[in-house]
C-alpha cells in the first residue's frame, strides 16, 4: 500500500477560540491529503474529472480524535488508498503533528464514482490501476 504525505501548517482561522483545530476542519485537511495523494500518482483530480468525465463524492467519513493541533502547528497528513471496488474507493488518513510524529486523528472516507449526471458508473480501469 503506498502512502503519501502533505504538509499544513494550521491557520488562526482553523481553531476555535481556546486556539485548538475546529473538530470539522480535520476532513479539510483529509481532502488536502487525498487531493495531494491523487497528484503525486500523475494525474490531478481536475484532470480525472475532465478526462473520464466523472466525480467521487464523498459518501461516508470517519475521523478518530486521540489529540488536538493548534494554531501554527506543522501537520503531516499520511494518505493511502485501501479497497478500490468497482464503484467506490476508500482513502485512509493519519494527521500527526510533523514536529513530534504525535498521531491527532486518524480516519477514513469512503467515496462513489458518479457520472456528471449523478449516476453510479464503474471506477475506470485506468483510475483504479492509478489510484490502487
Amino acid at each position: 500500500m503506498s502512502c503519501v504525505d502533505s504538509n499544513y501548517r494550521v491557520l488562526y482561522g482553523d481553531t476555535d477560540q481556546m486556539g485548538v483545530v475546529y473538530y470539522a476542519n480535520y476532513l479539510r485537511f483529509a481532502e488536502l491529503g487525498r487531493n495531494e495523494y491523487i497528484r503525486a500518482k500523475g494525474m490531478p483530480y481536475r484532470d480525472i474529472e475532465q478526462k473520464f468525465r466523472i466525480h467521487l463524492p464523498v459518501v461516508e467519513a470517519q475521523l478518530k480524535y486521540a489529540q488536538s493541533a493548534r494554531y501554527d502547528d506543522l501537520l503531516r497528513i499520511e494518505t493511502t488508498v485501501e479497497d478500490v471496488r468497482r464503484v467506490s474507493l476508500r482513502f485512509n488518513y493519519r494527521i500527526l503533528r510533523a514536529t513530534d510524529d504525535e498521531l491527532l486523528v486518524h480516519g477514513h472516507t469512503v467515496h462513489a464514482c458518479i457520472t456528471f449526471e449523478g449516476k453510479p458508473t464503474r471506477l475506470p480501469a485506468e483510475v483504479a490501476s492509478l489510484l490502487g
